[in-house]
């Protein structure tokens, strides 16, 4: 059966918001407990400053007060891909006003996605969205 709606769920991350400059975004901690992964997507919105970057950094942990960096083996993608890089021009759908993904296939219950900027500028509006799949017991609540 293909049922996506009912073996997944998300849970908001960051929600829509800019980040000012050289600013950090701290990703709320997600409780993997009952999944088997989780993929992260962010959404960029309309970033015209091309120096500006925003970076990803995954991290991991058995408890929500110890999260270290994730290795990148239990990625899947990289930070880079998902992040958003400098660009000159800005083009809608690569380097603006675009989504990009990075998955988590390790073995730890807590995981976060925080998002770095980096340049002089504010950047437009970024949010963060975890979709928790696989899990031990389906279907999933809605919503």
């Amino acid at each position: 059966m293909n049922d996506l709606h009912n073996n997944t769920r998300t849970k908001t991350v960051i929600a829509p918001v800019a980040i000012g400059a050289n600013a950090t975004k701290t990703g709320k901690i997600i409780d993997r407990q009952g999944y088997g992964g989780v993929e992260f997507i962010a959404a960029y919105g309309a970033v015209t400053t091309t120096g500006t970057i925003v970076t990803l950094v995954c991290k991991e942990g058995d408890v929500t007060g110890t999260l270290t960096s994730v290795a990148d083996a239990d990625l899947l993608g990289t930070e880079a891909l998902a992040s958003l890089l400098a660009a000159t021009p800005r083009t809608s759908g690569s380097t603006s006003n675009v989504t990009k993904r990075l998955g988590y296939k390790g073995n730890k219950r807590y995981v976060q996605v925080n998002a770095v900027q980096t340049g002089v500028t504010s950047v437009g509006c970024v949010g963060i969205t975890a979709l928790l799949h696989s899990p031990g017991n389906a279907p999933t609540d809605n919503p």
